[in-house]
């Protein structure tokens, strides 16, 4: 019998960590996240299981999703059976945001958040980008742009209206 080839450790170890690496990613993309917002609360779709949970992401210097912030804030304040969580990105300072929130007085939570956590959500590559995740944790899909409180709310009645606003995530 032939000794194994003295390179194959460093591939197998590679092969190992890829295959690794891909499993915790598909975990984030399947749900698996936690989020800890602004004031230090924690987040996790787990936690929030019998709601609907619309993740948001934005920019402070993004005109489309300041406009849909208002009809987010009214959404959570009117729907028990949504969270609606903010994940602010592309921000120079943390004080930007926080007057934001303040100027807007919103009823959900912010978490300062990074390029790299809409990364763990999938793919972000416009703001405002929503993800929307059933009751039962089943990621519904995601919409690239600004959604109103009736395009959220049809989402949740699951009527025909709604079809094709969240995409390509189950």
């Amino acid at each position: 019998m032939a000794a194994p080839h003295p390179n194959t450790k460093p591939v197998l170890s590679c092969a190992v960590a890829l295959a690794l690496m891909l499993c915790l990613m598909q975990g984030a993309l399947a749900g698996e996240w936690r989020l800890k917002d602004k004031d230090g609360v924690s987040y996790t779709l787990a936690g929030q299981k019998g709601k609907w949970v619309l993740v948001n992401f934005w920019a402070p210097w993004c005109p489309p999703c300041l406009e849909e912030m208002p009809g987010f804030s009214a959404l959570q304040k009117r729907h028990t059976d949504l969270q609606v969580i903010g994940v602010a990105v592309m921000y120079g300072k943390k004080r930007e945001v926080l007057n934001v929130v303040r100027e807007q007085s919103l009823a959900y939570p912010i978490v300062l958040g990074d390029e790299s956590m809409a990364g763990d959500f999938g793919e972000v590559s416009v703001l405002p980008t929503s993800f929307l995740y059933a009751p039962n944790g089943k990621l519904v899909g995601h919409h690239e742009g600004p959604l109103t409180p009736r395009d959220i709310e049809q989402a949740m009645a699951r009527s025909p209206e709604a079809a094709g606003l969240f995409t390509g995530d189950d």
